[in-house]
């Protein structure tokens, strides 16, 4: 079960979140351990202002511990595609929302509900 996010792969998610508005952000989650460490960028992902989509044929040979994407607006509800999305990859999905700060994320498991996480 996952814990944790590192504090320099939080701020990654915020900082990239932020600079794409008004257009969504999506990557993966890589964990060791307990702990998220890292969000990979798959190619030919594309986004726009209402969605982002992630191109899981092209998923790497590795573990992947779940979905991160932005909102260009302060919901960071699960939407029903976020739902659907979540139950195909890991059983941890972060969604941040405006202003993009460690106040304005959350995480949920592959059922949309949510989980908290330490930020290590």
């Amino acid at each position: 079960m996952i814990k944790n996010i590192k504090r320099d792969t939080l701020n990654f998610i915020l900082e990239v979140s932020k600079s794409t508005v008004p257009r969504e952000f999506a990557g993966l989650l890589r964990a060791e351990k307990e702990t998220i460490i890292e969000v990979l960028i798959l190619p030919g992902t594309t986004s726009t202002e209402v969605s982002a989509v992630l191109h899981l044929y092209m998923l790497p040979n590795m573990r992947i511990t779940g979905t991160v994407h932005s909102h260009p607006t302060p919901n960071i509800k699960p939407s029903q595609a976020d739902l659907q999305l979540f139950v195909r990859t890991g059983n941890c999905h972060i969604i941040v929302g405006a202003p993009y700060t460690t106040n304005s994320w959350a995480c949920y498991n592959k059922n949309g509900t949510k989980h908290e996480l330490k930020i290590t």
